[in-house]
């Protein structure tokens, strides 16, 4: 049995369908799960409650945290202390292996031009501080020998869900509307593309030696600016590539007025520096490359028109 917590998410979706090149038996844990192969057991339950955590994850070999919270600091700081401990005390008991899909938040601020799995863990960010928390919970864990685990880590995505440049740009440009950018758009901003994030998340998943360690998830190479991203999308939906800077100002009005967008303001250092994800570690052990980014995007404007 291979269990996904947090199964409904951009990653949990696709992650689904990956696992069947491994598995026939997948459980899809969440709160109102819903099958996306027809053999899945979906199994409701609140992470944040230990029994209920405990009875999604007996029986599971493998164990695939990819949830994902409400955008707002107050719920990451009081529930992903909490449903990370639960978890870890369940693969335990259970002796399940957990992969927990992570993001660079906790990274080094001024090591953002160049992020390898090396890069220091020092985040300026509150939520940044949260994953710094949960992830040393884990790799406590494994230092003491009592979990097998390993953390798959991904920058911002590229998908038809969760996706910035899919809510800034795509969104906009399809109504004929400017493309809108963060702060600078002449930084270079690494995006993965989600189904190449779920399918190498589920081969470290599948991958005995890959445990016990931190992989970067296949990015593109090509360090790609903001202006470059909006040419992209601007060719796939044959519009110019038109756009507008939001200056950090301009972003603390709107976020008077919408609660998400004052909830990003903290994370604003990502966009005013070069932002570039080295995936070289996984491409060299395991010989799969990222999606070029021109067929990313024509993929996912493919998606996201049927």
């Amino acid at each position: 049995m291979q269990t996904i917590l947090g199964a409904g998410g951009s990653i949990g979706t696709e992650l689904s369908k990956e696992l069947t090149a491994y598995t026939n038996k997948i459980r899809l844990v969440s709160r109102h799960p819903q099958k996306v192969n027809h053999t899945d057991e979906l199994f409701p339950a609140d992470l944040t409650n230990a029994e209920e955590t405990d009875k999604a994850v007996a029986g599971s070999e493998i164990v695939y945290l990819v949830a994902g919270l409400e955008y707002k600091l107050s719920v990451w700081q009081q529930q992903w202390p909490i449903i990370m401990r639960n978890v870890l005390d369940a693969c335990k008991k259970h002796k399940a292996k957990l992969v927990f899909f992570d993001n660079m938040y906790l990274y080094d601020a001024g090591k953002l031009a160049h992020m390898t799995e090396e890069t220091p863990v020092n985040p300026i960010s509150e939520k940044g501080k949260v994953r710094a928390q949960i992830a040393e919970m884990l790799l406590q864990e494994v230092r003491t020998g009592s979990l097998q685990a390993l953390i798959a880590r991904a920058p911002d995505f590229l998908g038809p869900k969760n996706s910035v440049a899919v809510e800034v740009i795509y969104k906009n440009l399809v109504k004929g509307k400017k493309a809108n950018w963060f702060v600078d758009a002449g930084k270079v901003h690494s995006l993965i593309y989600t189904p190449d994030a779920a399918k190498a998340t589920a081969l470290l998943g599948n991958t005995p030696d890959a445990y016990n360690q931190v992989w970067h998830l296949p990015t593109s190479h090509e360090k790609l600016t903001a202006k470059d991203w909006i040419k992209l999308f601007a060719r796939e939906l044959g519009t110019e590539p038109n756009y507008m800077v939001l200056k950090p100002w301009m972003i603390s009005l709107i976020g008077l007025f919408i609660p998400v967008v004052k909830e990003s303001k903290e994370m604003l250092y990502q966009y005013d520096r070069d932002y570039y994800f080295d995936s070289s570690k996984f491409e060299k052990r395991f010989g799969m490359k990222a999606t070029a980014p021109e067929v990313a995007v024509r993929q996912v404007v493919q998606m996201l028109e049927n």
